[in-house]
Formats: structure tokens, sequence, C-alpha cells
């Protein structure tokens, strides 16, 4: 049973919505931690982008986040490059790492061709695998703080990969959503808490350890149900000596359904 349970997600309020919705139609208390703020490398990104393409030719376009697919198409928007950006990924194949992902591209004009049945960069991979696309060219529109496991996937199964680094990340600076949670986590009225990526998980510690030890930290952790929502988030955790539950489906759903399962 998750009522009256309280249950924090590593994303802000407005990237929460699905869980928050989904916690609260289960009776419980959902608490959103922003964890991670876009450092943009600016309007230059979005000519590095359209000259990549230029450059490659290249057959495919992978989106890995909708993050990634606002910034990059806003930016556009705002340098008068918007219809020339839109052109440019409309003459690939675009892959959308998820629905949220595939939504934002939608918002944009874009059609997406596929969306993979696992939302991750093994899916992705498995979309390739089925496409027999070896020695085909993609592009990935990426965060600097991504790790080289999508272009590594890619290159066994026989593509040309290309990345082009969009922004970095840095740990949220306000950390006004956040004290309550602390004071609650201390007390040890925090039922779960679900890492939604690596990077959530580096900046989760580094906001934490501002004022707490990593000795006291972990144990209040250990304290609760910690979800990984994939394989990278998990492994990300165990570098900070938590072993936490993988989520079966690597989605906010089935984070919260791995949650739920856990809390009966």
């Amino acid at each position: 049973m998750m009522q009256g349970k309280v249950i924090a997600i590593t994303r802000s309020k407005e990237d929460s919505e699905e869980f928050v919705r989904l916690v609260s139609s289960e009776k419980a208390r959902a608490i959103s931690l922003p964890t991670i703020e876009l450092v943009s490398k600016g309007d230059g990104m979005v000519d590095e982008f359209l000259d990549a393409i230029r450059e490659d030719d290249p057959d495919f376009s992978v989106f890995m986040s909708s993050k990634a697919v606002r910034l990059l198409f806003e930016t556009a928007r705002k340098i008068s490059k918007h219809e020339k950006l839109q052109l440019a990924v409309a003459n690939t194949t675009v892959i959308a790492v998820g629905p949220k992902t595939r939504a934002a591209l939608e918002a944009e004009g874009i059609r997406v061709a596929h969306v993979p049945e696992r939302f991750s960069s093994v899916g992705v991979g498995e979309v390739f695998t089925r496409l027999n696309a070896e020695e085909k060219k993609v592009i990935i529109p990426r965060s600097g703080a991504s790790t080289p496991f999508l272009a590594q996937l890619l290159g066994k199964i026989g593509l040309n990969v290309r990345e082009v680094y969009l922004y970095d990340v840095k740990s949220h600076s306000d950390l006004t959503q956040w004290m309550e949670f602390k004071q609650l986590l201390s007390a040890n009225k925090v039922d779960g808490v679900v890492f939604t990526s690596a990077s959530s998980v580096r900046a989760f510690f580094d906001i934490m350890l501002g004022d707490t030890d990593e000795k006291t930290l972990k144990a209040n952790l250990e304290r609760t149900k910690v979800v990984a929502i994939g394989p990278f988030t998990a492994d990300e955790l165990k570098k900070f000596g938590i072993n936490p539950i993988i989520a079966n489906i690597h989605t906010v759903p089935g984070a919260v359904e791995t949650i739920k399962n856990c809390l009966c």
C-alpha cells in the first residue's frame, strides 16, 4: 500500500507531473526535487548542429531527451533559424528515446519514425538492429554529461555516429524545495526516492552533502526504498555506496510500480 507514504523523485515540478499524478492517485504524497540545471552552450549550438548535419548528411537523428529537443528548437527560434533546423531534422529518419521526447519533437512539427519499446539507449540499439542500418550515419544531440554507452553501442552495430553536445548540467542552485525533504529524510519519514538519471544522482549527493555528512546520508537512505529508473542510474548510486532497486520498466510509471510493489 502506498497510501500515506512519502515518495520523492529527482526531478523538478515541471518535469515530474506524471510522477506526481501517479503517486497522488495512490493517495500518497509526491515530492519533486530539482537536481540539475542545464548550462546551454549558447546560440552557437544551433549552427554547430546544422553544420554537423550539412557535413555528414546523416540518415538518422536520435533524440535522447525532451530537454534537448526544447533547448535546441527554442534557441533556433530565438535566432530565426527554426525553419532551417526543422527542415534539416525532417530530412533524417527521426528516432525518439521515449514518448515525452516524441511529443516534444512533434510539437516542433517533426515526424518521429521510431520509438523503442524500451525507452533507453539499449532500446535505441534494438531499433537500429531491426532496421539493419549498418554503415548508415546517425547524429545525436546530447548533454556533455552523457555516457559514451550509446555511441559505443551503435558503433558496434555498424553505424557511423556523430554526437553534438548542446549543453552541460550542474547541480540545481535553488534549494528551497529541498528543505522539507532533508528534514523528512533525517526523521525517517521518506518512504521512497526515485532517481531518474546518473547526473541527477551526482547532483543529489552534491546538494545533500552540503550540510549532511556522507555516513549519515547513507544511513538515512538505507532506511528508505531507493529506486533507480535504469541500470546506468543504479551504477552511479553504487559509486556512493547505495544498492538500489532497479525498475523493471525503465520509465516513471515503471519506477512508481516498483516502489508500490516494494511497499506492499
